[in-house]
């Protein structure tokens, strides 16, 4: 067994000496200091200002705006009971009274944000007793019209909201006085908070320029400490690492100081001798793997050649079997005996079912080496041939075939047709005593469709869900059921060749069938 190959660590850099002594973070600590200072003076008269601006955002913002907008609430729900009220007394019809209750409930919530808030109300008093008579209003509103009019339904019907009208106008115009008053008091309360803060953001901005100003003179101080420590060494380093990037591999860096750019230049010289002499041995290797790759090009052609080859080859000798063994039994019938014909059948048979097992050997290895490339196709077409071709079994077992709107997929038309046969033809195949109903679905599961093929036959059993993708697995004997036992692992090839996955779900036993998903990529049209 190989080993992976040890990756030793550079070697050491030779530290800086004298003035390169100096850490990048040293510079920077003296400039900071001076900057802290000046940061810290002028940041004491951003103080209150900061907070006098917060507590009028804050009030405006998160106490005062919500509660008007809860207020608003609070009328769209009322004015949907009065309409639902109204439309009850009219009609009488129960989904007027649904709406009504519905429209009471939206009250309720929106009064009950309302009344978090008023804690924090910047004037809270008043607004707490404009919330209260907007309360009682629209009880004794409900109480003298509403709840009169439900019980008045039943002995006046439909002119129960006519004579309850004067009623309706005269407390409902209570609960719009009531709403008007506590909209009129948080839109006061609403410019007293702004001109507040706009007085806060008037005395921020005055410190935020003192503390630019500050900032601006740190940073020219700055800017001349940190110019001939840092950026100069910085900017001769990318010279000449743009020289090796270039091409120039050979080209060697130095940078004398600070300590953190001279050890900097040293590691990277050391990595760059050492990225030299590795990609001469990765193209070396890529050479021998060209080599390798065209080999196996070759011999999966050989393959190819070879399989098509031996299929032919094969299937002579067993078409010869078959025809002289059918012609013995013709010519020499009449002086068989009842075992020498049975004997004659079950070579005629195997002769047929090694042939068709060289068929389905063939389909399967060829899998993703025929028919094209992938490209968009109409799920629904193959589904079609796939129908035509199973057209005398289906017909043969009163099968009932339907499906979704199939969507457009990428993959190969051919090898698709076969997918769909073989899922349709095994629903048909293992079938119960009731006729089969087959369905076929597809639904969007994240980036792929996912399809599905249900059916009411004899179902599998949840131990075998693994089993029946293998090649050659049966669960059930040839004289039961016919078959080669390579369709369902032809599938699960094809759908593993389109990227996807295939699986099976077999179902209760009070409700008997299988459904087999698989996924398959969307086509250009449906990404």
């Amino acid at each position: 067994m190989s080993r992976r190959a040890e990756i030793r660590p550079l070697p050491a850099v030779t530290p800086a000496s004298g003035f390169g002594r100096l850490r990048v973070g040293q510079w920077f600590m003296l400039t900071g200091v001076a900057i802290t200072l000046l940061f810290a003076i002028s940041a004491a008269f951003t103080v209150s200002s900061i907070e006098e601006t917060r507590a009028a955002s804050v009030a405006v913002a998160d106490v005062v705006d919500p509660a008007a907008l809860r207020t608003m609430d609070v009328a769209n729900a009322l004015s949907a009971q009065e309409s639902a009220a109204r439309a009850y007394g009219r009609t009488n019809e129960a989904v007027s009274l649904e709406d009504y209750r519905e429209a009471v409930a939206a009250e309720t919530d929106a009064l009950r944000a309302l009344d978090g808030l008023l804690p924090r109300m910047p004037d809270e008093q008043p607004i707490r007793a404009d919330v209260e008579r907007l309360r009682t209003a629209a009880q004794a509103w409900r109480r003298d019209y509403v709840d009169k009019v439900i019980a008045e339904i039943p002995v006046h019907k439909s002119e129960t909201a006519s004579r309850n009208a004067p009623i309706n106008a005269s407390r409902f115009a209570d609960v719009r006085r009531s709403i008007v008053a506590l909209q009129e008091n948080l839109d006061r309360l609403h410019v007293e908070g702004s001109a507040r803060l706009d007085r806060g953001w008037q005395a921020l901005y005055l410190a935020l320029g003192g503390v630019v100003a500050a900032l601006l003179l740190a940073a020219i101080g700055a800017a001349l400490i940190v110019r001939n420590a840092v950026l100069r060494p910085l900017a001769e380093l990318s010279g000449q690492v743009r020289a090796v990037a270039q091409g120039d591999f050979e080209h060697r860096l130095k940078v004398d100081h600070p300590s953190e750019l001279s050890e900097l230049s040293g590691h990277v010289n050391s990595m760059r001798r050492r990225i030299i002499a590795e990609w001469r041995r990765v193209e070396d290797a890529q050479a021998k793997l060209e080599e390798q790759a065209a080999e196996l090009r070759r011999s999966n052609g050989e393959l190819e050649q070879f399989a098509y080859v031996a299929s032919h080859d094969l299937q002579e000798p067993l078409r010869k079997v078959a025809s002289f063994t059918q012609m013995l039994e013709q010519r020499y019938g009449d002086q068989l005996d009842d075992r020498a014909k049975q004997y004659i059948t079950f070579a005629v048979d195997g002769a047929k079912r090694m042939q068709l097992l060289i068929n389905d050997l063939l389909d399967f290895s060829r899998v993703g080496r025929k028919g094209g490339e992938p490209a968009p196709v109409d799920a629904d077409v193959p589904l079609q041939a796939a129908l035509r071709n199973l057209a005398a079994p289906i017909e043969e077992a009163g099968a009932t075939i339907t499906s979704d709107d199939l969507p457009t997929v990428h993959g190969n038309r051919t090898q698709l047709v076969q997918l769909f046969q073989n899922l349709i033809g095994n629903a048909v195949k293992f079938r119960s005593e009731e006729p089969p109903v087959i369905h076929i679905g597809v639904r969007r599961a994240g980036d792929m469709w996912e399809f599905s093929c249900s059916d009411n036959g004899i179902g599998i059993e949840s131990k075998y869900t693994d089993r029946i993708f293998l090649i050659f697995q049966r669960l059930h004997g040839r004289d039961v059921y016919a078959g080669t036992g390579i369709g369902l692992a032809l599938c699960k090839k094809i759908v593993e060749y389109h990227g996807g996955r295939i699986w099976v779900e077999s179902e209760a036993p009070e409700h008997p069938g299988t459904t087999f998903r698989w996924t398959l990529p969307p086509g250009e049209s449906d990404e």
